[in-house]
């Protein structure tokens, strides 16, 4: 290795970076400049550099770069010097390694783990599915001094990789999920390909294999075997297809310390994952899951039992796109789909396009090899609300929820605010997300709401935050958990409970100790409690308040004294009490300030997009909302010419305008006329001419090569949510909420 120049010894290296698109925050990062099949990392060197980033990782015969303070580090292969990185870091820790490996399953099984281990253990996990070459070596950076246990993916494709991922990882404990065809074209027989898997677990101390996996006596010689028997659940979503999985959970559980009790009671809430598919609305009421990542037999059972776990009671459709290189699939794909009894099924070729006429009211299930490009097809049965879209990211929202997860302490519970449509993402889709991550509680405004969620299938409690007497008897009904701040509401609410015979009903109970909004005073403590006391129909499921202040950092002595008055009523209240119940004072900005009075929940609202007023903290999280259009019309306009209602802009010389579908009746706000706001046209910035329409907005292109059809960026990489919420002088919640419902959702999960 060689290094150029020469840098303070107190300078270091924090964490590490590879694409530069992703970069949050240069200080620190080590860019490690990776080759890739069309492109080299050294390409994005000075897109890093600009950035931020001064450590640079490159390949040994690229000319170096002359960036005034920039530290290049030259290897044989920058990847190859990833690895080894990774393999060091993993050294320094002593706790159980656990690697997952296995055709299908690696990535369900992890997150079914970490959600049996995680109220008990600490545990570090590979991000999404990062389990290749490069992702396995991300990992493995992820682990910390203070975790108690990782879980790390490891995938391969090809003869030779088992054996690097091993040495990275170096295993405590093996997980082989399933053995199927995946890639096995790669291998010269399905032996070579078991024994290559096999590989990962040489030196662990045990290795779980899956029950449905024949491996001889003779191929586990080499590694430590278990074999559970599957696993039979009393779950109705829990197919046949995951019992053998069920039974590797159960056995890692048990290895770890986690008791039956315990897993019985978490198995009721494993998450169900969508994996790499992506779910939308589609036209004629249908819901399409779009799996066009490839035409895998084991790929594919996964994707037909999440499409049934989906649909519940409604229709199920298969659309399967065959190229000529896998037309001699379609007898073994038609068998494997007979087996779940779908109510049709159609295979198409390349040229062929999907009956979307035909479909209505059904959930539709879209395989194809990405040889055949299916997509487009794909995009014709979107519902087209609106070219313009909001893109949720709901691997964003999952980071940033495990980032305030491993501040907490284990016993404290998360509460995710999904009030207004969860901020305008869509509370339905994004709660049921959070559910499948382990978040405890769900907070609303109004009772509506709630009974939206519990439509869709939310089982976790709610707490309806406006609880309206008027819709005391809903609330009941639908097991919701109102939020009481008035003696009238409380008496009304407990007149509804004993018409309908109900005892022990949970309520919060809500205090003001110093916002001035909704709740009882301090000094209305004694009698609140006395009347509670007295009254069998009610259960104080938990008291709490709302700070004002959390986001001052300059000056914390409000806070501290709302803080001081709370403690007061919570000392106060376990007096009169004779059961335990629930205190949650912190909001977002108050999780992330003062740690010190989380109590047994915190309440995590827009912030689970990524969203906070610390900028040390911003750079941790990730944006979990993108906002993009496409270009209607690009057109010229002369010196003396004038754009939009009232003639507010005069054209001085020639000039490119770009016509965008997006106007103050989606949310971008008319305050944004007239170069106040802007898009991102190709990454420059195109600013507002005129004045902002209903449904339009003109802005201009002049010097730049613009089509239309031609992507917008109105939130996003250039434009992010503070800098869109500054143009308008307001906060994120505001542009989050003013968002038209009249747009397309679209949520990923990469």
């Amino acid at each position: 290795m060689k290094a150029t120049n020469v840098v303070s010894s107190e300078a270091m290296v924090s964490h590490v970076v590879y694409d530069s698109r992703k970069i949050l925050s240069g200080t620190g990062a080590l860019f490690f400049a990776l080759h890739g099949t069309n492109r080299s990392g050294e390409t994005f060197v000075f897109d890093a550099y600009e950035k931020g980033v001064r450590w640079f990782v490159i390949d040994e015969k690229v000319a170096v770069p002359t960036l005034p303070d920039a530290v290049f580090l030259q290897v044989i292969d920058p990847l190859i010097a990833l690895q080894k990185l990774a393999n060091h870091h993993r050294s320094q820790f002593n706790y159980p390694v656990v690697a997952i490996t296995g055709s299908v399953g690696k990535t369900t099984f992890k997150e079914w783990a970490n959600h049996v281990l995680s109220p008990d253990l600490r545990v570090v996990r590979s991000p999404k599915s990062f389990n290749s070459q490069l992702g396995v070596a991300l990992s493995l950076l992820e682990m910390h001094a203070e975790a108690d246990v990782a879980l790390i993916e490891a995938g391969i494709s090809e003869p030779g990789e088992m054996a690097r991922l091993e040495k990275m990882i170096h295993p405590t404990i093996g997980v082989f999920t399933a053995f199927g065809n995946a890639h096995r074209s790669n291998f010269e027989s399905p032996e070579q390909q078991l024994e290559e898997k096999l590989q990962l677990f040489r030196h662990s101390v045990i290795t779980l294999v899956a029950s449905s996996i024949d491996v001889s006596n003779q191929q586990l010689a080499s590694v430590a075997g278990i074999q559970p028997k599957p696993y039979n659940a009393d779950q109705p979503w829990l197919t046949k297809g995951y019992e053998p999985m069920l039974g590797l959970l159960k056995a890692l559980s048990a290895e770890l310390g986690i008791t039956d009790a315990q897993f019985e009671s978490r198995l009721k809430t494993l998450p169900q994952l969508a994996l790499r598919m992506e779910t939308f609305a589609g036209i004629n009421g249908n819901t399409i899951i779009n799996d066009t990542y490839n035409l895998d037999m084991d790929a594919l059972k996964e994707a037909l039992h999440y499409q049934q776990r989906l649909a519940v009671h409604r229709k199920r459709a298969v659309v399967i796109g065959l190229s000529d290189n896998t037309q001699n699939l379609k007898e073994s794909l038609q068998t494997l789909i007979e087996e779940f009894n779908v109510d049709a099924v159609y295979f198409l070729k390349a040229d062929e396009s999907i009956p979307w006429y035909e479909l209505r009211d059904t959930v539709v299930l879209v395989k194809g090899s990405r040889a055949i490009q299916f997509e487009k097809e794909v995009s014709k049965g979107r519902e087209l609300k609106h070219r313009t879209v909001v893109e949720i990211d709901l691997g964003a929202i999952r980071h940033n929820v495990q980032y305030f997860r491993k501040n907490l302490l284990p016993t404290t519970k998360i509460l995710c605010m999904v009030k207004a449509s969860s901020y305008g993402s869509g509370a339905e889709r994004v709660a049921s997300f959070l559910q499948q991550e382990g978040v405890d509680y769900f907070g609303v405004a109004f009772a509506d709401e709630g009974v939206a969620l519990r439509e869709v299938g939310i089982t976790q409690p709610i707490i309806v935050m406006n609880a309206d007497i008027e819709h005391a008897n809903t609330i009941i009904e639908n097991r919701l958990e109102p939020a009481i701040y008035s003696f009238q509401q409380l008496d009304a609410f407990v007149t509804a409970l004993i018409h309908l015979g109900e005892n022990n009903y949970p309520i919060h109970l809500k205090f003001d100790t110093g916002m001035h909004r909704l709740g009882f005073a301090p000094e209305e403590k004694e009698r609140l409690l006395a009347t509670v006391s007295a009254q069998p129909e009610i259960r104080v499921k938990g008291i709490y308040s709302h700070l004002a202040d959390a986001d001052n950092r300059a000056n914390t002595q409000f806070t501290e004294r709302q803080i001081a008055t709370f403690e007061q009523l919570k000392a106060y209240v376990e007096t009169q009490l004779q059961y335990p119940f629930l205190a949650h004072l912190l909001n977002s900005e108050g999780a992330l300030h003062f740690p010190e009075a989380q109590y047994d929940m915190i309440r995590l609202g827009i912030v689970l997009y990524g969203y906070t007023s610390d900028p040390k903290v911003e750079p941790e999280l990730l944006p979990g909302i993108t906002w993009k259009s496409a270009v209607s019309q690009v057109k010229s306009i002369h010196a003396g010419d004038v754009v939009g209602y009232g003639c507010s802009f005069e054209a001085t010389s020639e000039m490119q305008i770009a016509v965008v579908p997006v106007g103050y009746a989606d949310g971008f706000r008319r305050s944004l006329s007239n170069g106040k706001g802007c898009v991102y046209i190709h990454g420059k910035r195109c600013e507002v001419l005129g004045r902002v329409c209903m449904d339009m907005i003109m802005v201009n292109v002049t010097g730049l090569d613009v089509a239309e059809n031609d992507d917008v960026e109105i939130i996003g990489k250039h434009q992010t949510m503070l800098d869109f919420a500054a143009s308008m002088e307001t906060i994120p919640y505001e542009v989050m909420t003013g968002l038209s419902q009249r747009m397309h959702r679209v949520y990923v999960e990469d």
